[in-house]
């Protein structure tokens, strides 16, 4: 999420993510006898599980892969914590009347009675069905895909980020179903470890979506309770029964600000260890997603080819990387913060990590070259003049006039100078770098890391060199909708390499499931002017919106990707009116 270190602080961070709520299944199934009725499609997903009393948390799927796909459920055990063994079975059909891969797998007290299996042997490019038994009792029926291989015309991803219990229902989920998305992105933030009372839950007890456990999470009881809680929301369940999911964390799986030695909201003194907390929720968050688990469950870092026409790459920007987050309060003087800031040793990926992604660029088949990514990384950055005005709580309201005047300014230097017209001493004064220089104003994103983001987009922009590559960022963690240029700042090209202002990709960033955006800390703007704050400050940025809920369909064709921003209205209330607000197109050519 938003570091609270930045230096807007509480004012322009939008926090977290959490929580989740009750079963409400894909489809229904069958309690007392061996086969299963598949119920409707997209709106009639939602159908009730009281009959499921052993598959309370549904199923889900994720991680596909050409021939192979990780299916997931939950079993309550009946009368003790002993192992139960279940049977799974995958489908060409939803009558299962043609069963190609099934087998036996144990749901047990060391993974929280989660079971996955990695059903392999599939077709690419294929939709199947499957389900998981224990005796006479079948799970809710779940919808797959496999990805394909060759002559992709077309993919439709539902791009989220940000579901936050306590803060309202998902309608995102259940909308992203009935527009028929093919495959659902998650970009972290899947859940929160905030207490009952924390972050945004000021309307949750009258949603009756009041956080379980009420208190802070910490310990892998309280991060597997947690998990339950959200894959008990019947629009999860809803999402995950109908595609396959493809996910990575952000920090509110384990802890506000995270990076690799510990966490903004984490005080060892009383939390204990860092090293145990992370642990313990690697290990919940492996037990309850649908991802594939690898001998390290640190790295989750990986690859998903769609054919030739897409090459997915998901990266983790939290946990085996990351340098702790520049903090100016925390530095002797501004210049010793800039010279942390921009040390060339700091980290967001780490050495390996960044090894890797670079190796995918070069190798992998992809057209559209696709960066699940959880923070921004356009440049958003903001002229010191405006930032002198912003401490680490934010907008004094004695320094709004101060504020708003320093914008103004700025702003109408830069429409001067873009129309023509002389400016005058002052105006030429904040326009140049060297007397009122731009930084970052969020020091939890890439723009923490400039010597590392400078490295990445010149890494991306040689491999894609005299090829037919096209780089596409996502990000989610702001709680608002962005669609923004990712260009070079130049630091390199003094020694040949990318010129300041060349435009390596686009970043397209989705907004929350639920979490509270802009509106939350910046009520005393009205939503136009905030907008137009942003848009005229900061150069990369092409449309935003600060105040909506949401999610994004992302279509992808060998000719353009499409990104639909579509916001579903109030989150407090259970019914809801989606609409597509804005679209944006980007050509291959």
């Amino acid at each position: 999420m938003i570091a609270r270190k930045s230096l807007l602080g509480v004012l322009l961070s939008a926090a977290a993510c959490a929580y989740s709520v009750h079963a409400q299944n894909l489809f229904e199934g069958a309690a007392d006898n061996d086969d299963s009725t598949p119920g409707g499609r997209a709106s009639n997903f939602a159908t009730k599980a009281s009959k499921q009393e052993k598959f309370d948390y549904g199923v889900a799927s994720g991680d596909p892969l050409a021939t192979s796909v990780i299916l997931w459920t939950h079993v309550e055990p009946p009368h003790s914590n002993g192992p139960v063994s279940l049977t799974w079975e995958v489908s060409t059909d939803e009558f299962f009347d043609d069963i190609v891969a099934s087998g036996k797998v144990d749901a047990t007290l060391d993974t929280d009675h989660t079971a996955k299996v990695d059903a392999e042997g599939l077709e690419p490019g294929t939709e199947y069905w499957y389900r998981f038994k224990q005796g006479k009792r079948s799970s809710p029926i779940g919808r797959t895909r496999t990805l394909p291989t060759v002559g992709v015309d077309e993919v439709k991803f539902a791009v989220f980020s940000c579901s936050n219990y306590p803060a309202g229902y998902f309608h995102a989920y259940k909308d992203a179903v009935e527009r028929g998305a093919k495959f659902a992105l998650h970009l972290g933030d899947y859940i929160y470890e905030y207490p009952a009372d924390g972050y945004a839950s000021e309307q949750a007890e009258a949603m009756g979506r009041k956080s379980d456990p009420e208190t802070e999470v910490i310990t892998l009881k309280d991060y597997r309770r947690r998990h339950a809680q959200y894959k008990s929301d019947p629009d999860a369940q809803l999402l995950h029964a109908a595609m396959p999911l493809i996910a990575i964390w952000d920090d509110h799986e384990t802890a506000n600000d995270a990076y690799m030695g510990g966490a903004a909201n984490h005080d060892p003194a009383t939390e204990g260890t860092w090293q145990a907390r992370m642990t313990a929720a690697i290990q919940a968050y492996h037990e309850w997603m649908p991802i594939r688990t690898g001998p390290a469950k640190e790295k989750i870092y990986r690859s998903f080819d769609f054919g030739d026409l897409i090459s997915l790459h998901m990266i983790d920007t939290r946990l085996i990387g990351r340098d702790k987050q520049a903090d100016p309060s925390e530095a002797p003087s501004f210049p010793i913060f800039l010279s942390s800031l921009f040390s060339p040793t700091r980290e967001l990926l780490g050495q390996e990590q960044s090894i890797w992604l670079q190796g995918q660029f070069t190798n992998s088949p992809g057209k559209w070259q696709i960066l699940g990514n959880q923070v921004l990384m356009s440049r958003m950055e903001v002229p010191i003049r405006i930032l002198q005005y912003l401490g680490g709580d934010g907008l004094d309201p004695n320094n709004i006039p101060l504020f708003n005047n320093a914008v103004t300014a700025y702003i109408t230097a830069k429409q001067k100078k873009a129309a023509n017209v002389p400016l005058d001493q002052a105006e030429l004064d904040l326009l140049d770098p060297t007397k009122n220089p731009k930084i970052g104003y969020n020091n939890d994103d890439w723009n923490g890391y400039p010597i590392a983001r400078e490295k990445l987009l010149n890494g991306a922009a040689m491999a894609f060199a005299n090829r037919d590559r096209k780089l596409v960022v996502l990000a989610g963690d702001t709680h608002n909708s962005w669609y923004a240029d990712v260009a070079a700042s130049g630091y390199f090209s003094a020694n040949g390499g990318l010129t300041a202002d060349t435009v390596v990709g686009i970043q397209i960033a989705t907004p929350s499931i639920s979490s509270p955006g802009l509106e939350y800390y910046l009520s005393a703007f009205p939503e136009a002017q905030v907008n137009q704050l942003f848009r005229g400050i900061i150069d990369d940025i092409k449309w935003m919106e600060a105040s909506q809920r949401g999610w994004v369909m992302l279509t992808v064709s060998p000719s353009a990707v499409q990104a639909d921003w579509i916001f579903v209205g109030n989150v407090f209330v259970k019914d809801f009116i989606s609409s597509i607000v804005h679209t944006e197109t980007v050509p291959a050519n």
